[in-house]
């Protein structure tokens, strides 16, 4: 951690004087954690441990997480030595979604010249942030770890070994003790694309103390919305510690498409010859084509069931069912990405009892005339499947989980519908049902797409407003569905809305940014810009 009064060689052994010159240098209040929450805490670590060992002995990495969670051995830091480095920042981001949409920020802050430490919470968190950055990790740029259990003795000894001068927390997971030590040590502690939905808000209006103690003890919330900004307010946090900022799910990871995932299904289909790369430069609609040939399906409707969680599945098989009963529309390819690796097998099984004609990506099968629905078993090749589809269905969101990302396969300009629980991402869903690129029974916001003044199916029109149950929302949504693989143009000027209003709000990614730098600069005003020993 950065200190004017630390001589310029100092090692790792100097974080007590360095944390303690930092108090010296920026005296500010720290709100200690209630008695009873440090109580209870310390009497569920062990039965936390216990759940770390039902969940994951049989892992190879066991002992790795158990050792990083309880504070017994971490990596090595990233390396501070060198031109530019302005220090770690430290990152807790709890699981695959948050990791995702935190990329881009660590991407930039990171090519500003600051060195990040990430944590996970989950394995599936754990797993991405080591495939997303491994490039970083290798390069001594970033190190990685599971997020260390809210005790403080492990915390002390966590913030000592990483030395953060900084440290972000994404959307709303946030943990008492760690707060409190970090605002002990005068480190600044940002919420970065703060969210807290009204569910959530009741939570922690249960612990109202606690609660408290956190919000006084964040240097910083750059919220989503008004809305979360409001919430934070009422359990304690003053309004200059508030921002808001929009939302980074607006933000799309690169790379967007894997040239690899083209290969492969050339591979699959012996034409070796014909492999297709596609050029980044190219418009949506021309990678679109590009990969529909690559695939040999350009003469196929094609939809997407992406990110999907247990009982979505058997949804979008009766709708693709559906679907394929119509003449019109007996030829469409249905493309099934299951959320989690682990339900692969089991997602298979499921294709099967249906009697619908499957190919399986793992088992690098060509996706043939006869192929009506697609099993994406594959890790890493998201972006792949929403710009090959012409409609996604994005998942965690006919469930109750609280919705995926909207924005990627608005990026790549292909329409979405989605189920009524997207309370993870409802200001998104909105601001794309207004330019009538996402389809959400129900959702009051949405205006269809129409062409030469033409009603976009005037029943939907008519009826989206009116569903009462999961029955009806099945129902309105088959009938978007169709209505949009039966219309590809009209698809195609919906999926267009919504990449144009993505590329409209990338600008978040500079304001959170901004706020995150003017944080550390008020902290540690000498040292922004310099280099970090």
């Amino acid at each position: 951690m950065p200190s004017s009064h630390t001589p310029s060689n100092a090692s790792s052994n100097s974080t007590d004087t360095m944390l303690l010159d930092n108090n010296l240098l920026t005296d500010r209040a720290v709100y200690q954690t209630p008695f009873y929450y440090q109580f209870l805490i310390g009497v569920l670590k062990p039965l936390y441990r216990l759940q770390v060992w039902r969940r994951s002995h049989k892992r190879d990495n066991y002992q790795q997480e158990v050792a990083q969670r309880f504070g017994k051995q971490y990596p090595p830091r990233p390396a501070t030595t060198g031109h530019g480095n302005k220090g770690v920042i430290w990152c807790h981001a709890v699981s695959l979604g948050e990791t995702n949409t935190v990329a881009p920020l660590l991407d930039a802050l990171l090519a500003s010249g600051y060195q990040i430490w990430l944590t996970n919470t989950t394995q599936t968190g754990f797993a991405r942030g080591a495939s997303r950055f491994a490039n970083e990790i290798a390069q001594n740029r970033m190190s990685h770890s599971y997020v260390p259990v809210d005790t403080p003795a492990v915390i002390e000894t966590f913030l000592t070994h990483v030395q953060p001068i900084a440290a972000l927390f994404v959307e709303t997971e946030l943990w008492a003790n760690i707060l409190t030590k970090l605002a002990q040590h005068q480190i600044p502690s940002i919420l970065v694309n703060g969210r807290l939905s009204v569910a959530s808000f009741k939570s922690y209006q249960k612990i109202g103390a606690v609660s408290t103690s956190m919000m006084k003890n964040l240097a910083l919330i750059i919220a989503q919305d008004s809305d979360s900004a409001k919430r934070f307010r009422q359990l304690g946090a003053d309004s200059a510690q508030i921002r808001v900022a929009g939302s980074l799910k607006w933000v799309i990871n690169t790379p967007k498409i894997d040239d690899k995932a083209i290969d492969s299904s050339e591979q699959a289909g012996d034409t070796e010859e014909a492999r297709v790369q596609i050029p980044s430069k190219k418009n949506a609609l021309a990678k679109k084509n590009e990969l529909a040939k690559a695939f040999a399906i350009a003469d196929r409707p094609v939809w997407v069931a992406a990110s999907t969680h247990n009982g979505e599945e058997e949804t979008a098989l009766s709708l693709h069912q559906q679907l394929l009963s119509r003449p019109v529309l007996a030829n469409t390819l249905l493309i099934i990405v299951p959320r989690h690796p682990e339900r692969f097998d089991e997602v298979a099984a499921l294709i099967e009892k249906t009697g619908l004609t499957m190919a399986r990506r793992s088992l690098d099968e060509a996706i043939n005339a006869d192929t009506q629905v697609y099993l994406a078993d594959s890790m890493g090749e998201m972006m792949t499947w929403y710009t090959l589809a012409n409609v996604a269905l994005v998942g965690g969101s006919l469930v109750d989980i609280g919705g995926h990302n909207p924005v990627e396969p608005a990026s790549v300009a292909t329409p979405i519908i989605m189920g009524r629980y997207t309370q993870s991402c409802q200001s998104v869903v909105d601001k794309l049902a207004e330019v009538g690129a996402l389809y959400q029974p129900n959702n009051e916001f949405y205006r269809p797409i129409t062409i030469d003044g033409s009603n976009e199916s005037a029943k939907i029109i008519a009826n989206h407003l009116h569903g009462t149950d999961s029955a009806d929302d099945t129902a309105l949504i088959y009938q978007q569905l169709e209505a949009w693989l039966n219309d590809l143009p009209l698809a195609t000027q919906a999926g267009q809305a919504g990449e144009t209003i993505t590329v409209q709000q990338q600008a978040v990614l500079t304001r959170q940014f901004t706020m995150i730098e003017d944080v550390i600069e008020q902290y540690f005003p000498q040292n922004l810009g310099q280099e970090i020993l």
